[in-house]
């Protein structure tokens, strides 16, 4: 599907519809990093207690969690776009609120508003990129982890610089902001059709009756329990101020975004979800822990912050894939059931540490957030057999992914076929043409395999396509195919978040049915993305038992091997 990347269109010629709702994503993951550097400037201005402070953390993700079981309901009901409009005026309306209150109280339920907001804006924005993204989805992608990677990043130093000035400028600077994202919103994204189903709002929690599902959220919840309980309390010890803490996040900031977008992929793909999670929980466990017995040192706090953002980079991407990989309901709706558990966990932590602090001491906050992280790995541990079996396909339960389906006719036996893998980008129909005459040219039918992709980017998943749509792009292709009476047969390779793992699932594939040979086309993703996610045609050719060729229209067939990828990558530079 993917060879080299000499050709690939710049993920960043998009329309103007995508660079609007890529600006509103930057500053929406802003939110959280934006308020931490002048947490303790609200204690001191406002005459508030840490406790009294850490409120503006639960009302905000404790309303986010309870709006994540219906916003798949209002945006099947209302359309994607009204959604994400609704929820970007929601949040520039409580954004400038907070920032005029002259309370504590006040600054909390108006955080609580601004919640109700951020839920209706995470949960149709990568889908509205995606849709609206031209060339394939594969730029859209890397656009989205370029503006979370930019929201999370900068978000603490500009709550930094503006938080130097006043507590309340992070407040207005997200009003503004947000304000322009709304303005571009409105006058660039067209109106996106809606869903042929619409939702319930009881869906979400009806989905958790299933095992895997529910062992995901609680160890979800666990997890943001003691990620929040940092977030919260970890400014307090540093002794630093807005400007310093703004530099502190900014670098915590920078790794949980690197380790998110291109590290957890590789590390899954080398080791397994469930084996990575484990390593993750206990890492996180250890260094809260480290916060804690060092809490009356700002430098071992400091130090201990900025690296867990590795972990938590790992862990948002890792936790969203195996939702995505065991759940088996639709993607909305698992994304609202698993956003409505962490988003929970995430709100109640900073209160009972409030109130833990007030009756003890800072560290017991600490030392209650290393123990969620380590009790999660016994509650993953008990889905470890659904996660090995979605991760393997081994049969068990439902078919999950990476799973094949086929489309039209079935195969002809007795002639060993050629299988031509493409995705949903312009350049697909061009490159099934091309690998039809190279199977004309050996004597062999054609198989086409369509991938079919969830991309996981960070904590939001989305279907880059319908099943209706990668079935109409393979009957396109067969049937204009058939209509030259090329004999050729269709399949479609549905996959969550893992390129190579597709690779892998097509290699054996290709030896059940004795393949003579794969072709692939040249990749629409790009080096950035092929890095991020993995390569489906380097797995490919690394497990293919049959020969892998590189179809170009303007070229003769290029056979795929470690050294012509080496040469094609050195190509493409």
């Amino acid at each position: 599907m993917s060879a080299s990347h000499g050709t690939a269109a710049s993920p960043f010629k998009q329309p103007r519809a995508v660079w609007a709702v890529a600006f509103a994503c930057v500053i929406s993951f802003m939110g959280i990093g934006l308020v931490d550097p002048i947490l303790p400037a609200l204690a001191e201005n406002l005459h508030a207690s840490p406790s009294q402070v850490s409120l503006l953390f639960s009302s905000y993700l404790i309303v986010t969690a309870v709006a994540m079981l219906f916003v798949g309901w209002f945006s099947s009901r209302f359309g994607a776009k009204r959604t994400l409009v609704i929820g970007l005026a929601v949040i520039v309306v409580f954004a400038a609120l907070a920032g005029t209150s002259g309370s504590i109280n006040g600054i909390v339920g108006f955080r609580a508003g601004w919640g109700l907001g951020n839920a209706l804006f995470i949960a149709t924005s990568l889908a509205v990129i995606v849709a609206s993204a031209s060339g394939g989805f594969g730029g859209a992608i890397i656009l989205y982890e370029t503006a979370l990677g930019l929201g999370i990043a900068v978000g603490p130093l500009l709550g930094g610089e503006l938080g130097a000035i006043s507590w309340r400028g992070p407040f207005f600077g997200v009003a503004v902001l947000m304000a322009i994202a709304l303005v571009a919103t409105l006058a660039f994204v067209p109106a996106l059709p809606r869903p042929e189903r619409r939702s319930s709002p009881l869906d979400p929690l009806k989905a958790l009756r299933h095992r895997g599902l529910l062992t995901m959220g609680i160890m979800a919840l666990l997890y943001n329990w003691g990620f929040f309980t940092m977030l919260g309390y970890a400014p307090y010890p540093m002794e630093l101020n807005a400007h310093q803490l703004g530099l502190v996040f900014t670098g915590w900031g920078l790794l949980v975004a690197a380790f998110s977008v291109f590290f957890a992929p590789r590390l899954q793909a080398r080791y397994g979800t469930a084996p990575v999670l484990y390593a993750n929980l206990l890492g996180l466990g250890i260094v809260l822990a480290v916060i804690a017995a060092g809490v009356g040192t700002p430098a071992v706090v400091i130090v201990a912050v900025i690296l867990s953002g590795a972990f938590i980079g790992i862990n948002n991407t890792l936790t969203t894939q195996a939702v995505m990989l065991v759940s088996p309901v639709e993607r909305p709706v698992a994304s609202s059931a698993y956003g409505f558990l962490r988003f929970i966990g995430g709100g109640l932590a900073p209160y009972v540490a409030g109130k833990l602090a007030d009756a003890t001491d800072l560290s017991v906050p600490f030392y209650l957030g290393a123990a969620t992280f380590l009790l999660a790995i016994p509650v993953l541990a008990s889905g470890h057999r659904l996660l090995r079996a979605a991760e393997t396909d081994t049969g068990e339960g439902e078919p999950l992914t990476p799973v094949l389906t086929p489309v039209g006719a079935a195969p002809r036996g007795g002639t060993r076929p050629v299988i031509v893998a493409v995705g949903a980008h312009d350049g697909a129909a061009a490159t099934v043409d091309t690998a039809a005459r190279f199977a004309q040219d050996t004597g062999s039918p054609l198989e086409i395999v369509h991938v079919q992709q969830t991309a996981v980017v960070e904590e939001q998943a989305v279907d880059t396509e319908t099943a209706d749509q990668a079935r109409a792009a393979v009957t396109a292709h067969l049937d204009r195919l058939a209509a030259l009476d090329i004999p050729v047969t269709g399949q479609i390779l549905s996959s969550v978040g893992d390129h190579a793992a597709a690779g892998r699932v097509l290699a054996r594939h290709a030896a059940e049915v004795g393949a003579r040979a794969i072709a692939v086309g040249r990749s629409p993703r790009g080096p950035l993305a092929q890095f991020a996610d993995g390569s489906l045609t380097t797995a490919l050719t690394h497990a293919a038992d049959c020969t892998v060729v590189l179809v170009d229209p303007e070229q003769t067939p290029r056979p795929l091997t470690s050294a012509t990828l080496s040469e094609l990558r050195t190509e493409a530079h």
